[in-house]
């Protein structure tokens, strides 16, 4: 299994970016480490700056035919600005009209809304994301990990840090690790 893991720049909740990156290559998966530019990502704890990480490509660098899966770790910076650029929004987009399973946890559902690629379908978030999720046709839930397999692709959603074990089997088991 191969799988891009999508940050901005700037305000990737760490945890969430170091978890699901954890367990994909634990299940001897290839992750790669997608950005909107080169050089290095600026991870957070919460609002606090954390670790730097180097970006293996950037976005105009891949294609969706590259990777099987797709996770977009949270925070609130982080989707908020994935959500500005066109090149990230169509790259999500991409993975899920191709039929690949998407994860994203905490506000990473914004990305999923710009995308307009929660219509009718089942998922969850950080709280503050619900009325985002509901107003773009999406069903809110509240648990700790959700996974639609309504058509055209798997989305794999979860609320928190919190719902971090949940979320990372379920993407595992998802991605086909």
């Amino acid at each position: 299994m191969r799988v891009a893991f999508l940050v901005a720049p700037q305000g990737a909740e760490q945890v969430e970016l170091t978890e699901p990156w954890r367990a994909v290559g634990e299940a001897d998966g290839e992750r790669e480490l997608i950005s909107t530019r080169p050089g290095q990502i600026q991870a957070f704890d919460h609002l606090d700056r954390a670790d730097r990480f180097p970006v293996d490509r950037t976005v105009a660098e891949c294609e969706v035919e590259d990777f099987d899966g797709l996770v977009l770790p949270g925070g609130v910076a982080n989707p908020d600005a994935l959500r500005m650029d066109e090149g990230a929004v169509a790259f999500v987009r991409g993975f899920v009209d191709a039929g690949k399973p998407v994860a994203a946890i905490c506000h990473a559902a914004w990305v999923l809304v710009e995308a307009d690629r929660v219509r009718g379908r089942r998922l969850t978030s950080y709280p503050s994301v619900r009325t985002d999720v509901r107003n773009a046709g999406g069903e809110w839930v509240d648990e700790q990990v959700v996974v639609c397999d309504a058509a055209p692709s798997t989305l794999i959603t979860s609320r928190r840090p919190a719902d971090l074990k949940a979320f990372c089997a379920a993407i595992v088991k998802e991605f086909g690790g």
